[in-house]
Parts: C-alpha cells; structure tokens; sequence
C-alpha cells in the first residue's frame, strides 16, 4: 500500500516510504502536505521545501521513480529518468541527496513539458 499521493501538474501519482534516512523521511512526513511549483531538469523536478536537514546517506546516483531530498537546496526531488548530470542514461542528482520514497509509476511523468505544480500528501 502507498503512503504518498503526489500529484504533478494533472498527474496523479503513489509513492511508498524507503526504509533508508529515518531523519529526513520523519522531518519531511512532519512538514507534510509539501507544494510549489516545480523546475525541471532534464528527468528530475524539484521543488523548495520548508524542511532543512543535513545529508545522510547522501548520494548522487538514484534509482527511477526516487523522491529524494537535496539539503545543499533545500528542495525535494522526483527522478523518472537521466538528468544533464547522468552517465549511461541513469538518473544522477547535482548534488548528493537523500532518497526518502520511491514513486509506483513514473510514466506520467513522461508527459511533463516543463515545470509543473507539485503537492505531495499522505495517502
């Protein structure tokens, strides 16, 4: 079962809480719901979040459909595919961030022209 609902422009999407960076996943889930609106870059939106966390078991590279939180920005991320940062068509963030969930189906994303509105709740 999600935990999440993020709804990306008119995308209606899940997401699912990793098991991985407990203190930016409870500092997030206590800050929620989260919106703004989206900047893309390349397969990746991010967005300004009030939630300011250190890295922890931060990382570049990330799998598909990862929603993770980038502390040099402030921002939370959604990766559906390779960003200007990637080698091998891989999704790799600017930054080391920490990946708190993981998105069901990031196939709608794929219909994003630009940036787009974001709100992230509990499912």
């Amino acid at each position: 079962m999600s935990d999440l609902r993020v709804q990306v422009g008119e995308a209606a999407l899940t997401a699912t809480w990793t098991d991985a960076n407990h203190a930016t996943r409870d500092a997030l889930a206590d800050a929620l719901p989260l919106s703004g609106d989206g900047t893309r870059w390349g397969d990746e939106l991010y967005f300004s979040v009030a939630v300011d966390v250190p890295p922890e078991d931060a990382r570049t590279e990330v799998p598909v459909g990862a929603v993770a939180y980038w502390p040099q920005g402030n921002a939370l991320c959604l990766f559906w595919g390779p960003t200007p940062a990637s080698r091998n068509g891989e999704p790799r963030a600017a930054s080391p961030v920490n990946v708190v969930a993981e998105i069901d189906d990031v196939r709608p994303l794929s219909n994003i022209s630009g940036g787009a509105s974001v709100r992230i709740e509990r499912a």
